[in-house]
């Protein structure tokens, strides 16, 4: 096999193309041959030790890929060779083949694409699993969606418009809240030209958003939390803007407003049965059209660094995703 390997954390330019022994899967493992996989913040963040998560060097990073099953381990009988897989384990997804444990992988129906299947389950999972369980929206409510255009946003568009809530999408141009709009946004607001508080007051008529889905940080988190409809849930997704801001709880208070931690990956390993009933969930979305990864730029597993130098520009709409083949 041949992957993309992190020996320092020194960032995205330290990463080496290097061959390796193909391994074999020991108990409850799959060894997947990799057709696809997507590029997350959190991939940044783990090759320069900035991430919750901290591998032992030397590792191969890429949390989401996609790709066939090649052989199986000790126990596992859900999967069988051939069969096709999303998979989301943390790291291995750069690179031809990976090992991941059988519960962190999704089969997958028989029209879902390699290059969708890579770029579905960390966004859309860490979505459903914020907006439907964690905040328990309901048909009628509005959600503000930060960062609207980025893989995560873009998720949180599509799944809040299937469970019938009205979406005010929030970004940093004009054409990523076009395409926001193209999403099914019912409204708009441009954060670099646009007061965020003052346009979501006369968006709301006042009331405010019922949930704020965030995975921005920084001085947006305040301005939005500032602005929530009483018995509003701030959802705490991920700090794209670097800073990890810091909220004055007697705005909680003065709200009845609660501020919820949303981490999928911690989440899909304590509750698997919650979790898969969710993938369900969202594989039928998809098969129903409801749902569909937006997906900017599609580049072979050569061009990984390539890929980190776009996402870090901060100009992907939607998802990056690299593929084998």
């Amino acid at each position: 096999m041949q992957a993309w390997f992190c020996d320092t954390l020194d960032g995205p330019d330290a990463l080496s193309w290097k061959d390796a022994p193909t391994p074999e899967p020991g108990k409850g493992e799959v060894r997947v041959a990799i057709k696809a996989a997507s590029l997350n913040f959190p991939d940044l963040l783990i090759v320069q030790g900035k991430y919750q998560m901290k591998p032992p060097l030397p590792f191969v990073p890429g949390a989401e890929f996609a790709g066939v099953v090649e052989a199986v381990g000790e126990g596992v009988k859900h999967l069988a060779v051939g069969t096709h897989v999303a998979g989301f384990a943390g790291t291995g997804g750069f690179g031809t083949h990976t090992l991941a444990p059988a519960f962190a992988l999704m089969p997958l129906p028989p029209a879902f694409s390699f290059e969708d299947a890579a770029a579905f389950l960390c966004t859309y999972g860490t979505t459903y699993h914020a907006l439907m369980d964690r905040a328990a929206l309901k048909a009628g409510e509005t959600v503000l969606v930060l960062g609207a255009a980025g893989g995560v946003g873009t998720a949180a568009i599509q799944i809040a418009k299937a469970a019938g809530a009205k979406v005010i999408a929030a970004a940093s141009t004009d054409e990523k809240c076009a395409l926001c709009t193209t999403l099914g946004a019912d409204a708009t607001i441009n954060y670099t030209t646009q007061n965020l508080r003052e346009a979501l007051k006369a968006i709301t008529e006042g009331k405010g958003p019922d949930v704020v889905y965030d995975p921005v940080g920084g001085e947006l988190t305040e301005q939005a939390f500032r602005s929530i409809a009483w018995r509003g849930r701030h959802l705490v997704v991920g700090f794209a803007n670097g800073a990890i801001p810091n909220l004055p709880l007697n705005l909680a208070l003065l709200k009845g407003a609660s501020v919820m931690g949303v981490f999928w990956g911690e989440f899909a390993k304590r509750e698997p049965q919650n979790n898969a009933a969710c993938l369900m969930q969202l594989a039928a979305w998809y098969m129903e059209g409801k749902i569909k990864p937006v997906i900017e730029h599609t580049l072979p597993m050569s061009a990984l660094k390539q890929a980190f130098d776009l996402m870090g520009s901060r100009q992907v709409r939607g998802k990056v995703v690299l593929t084998n083949g």
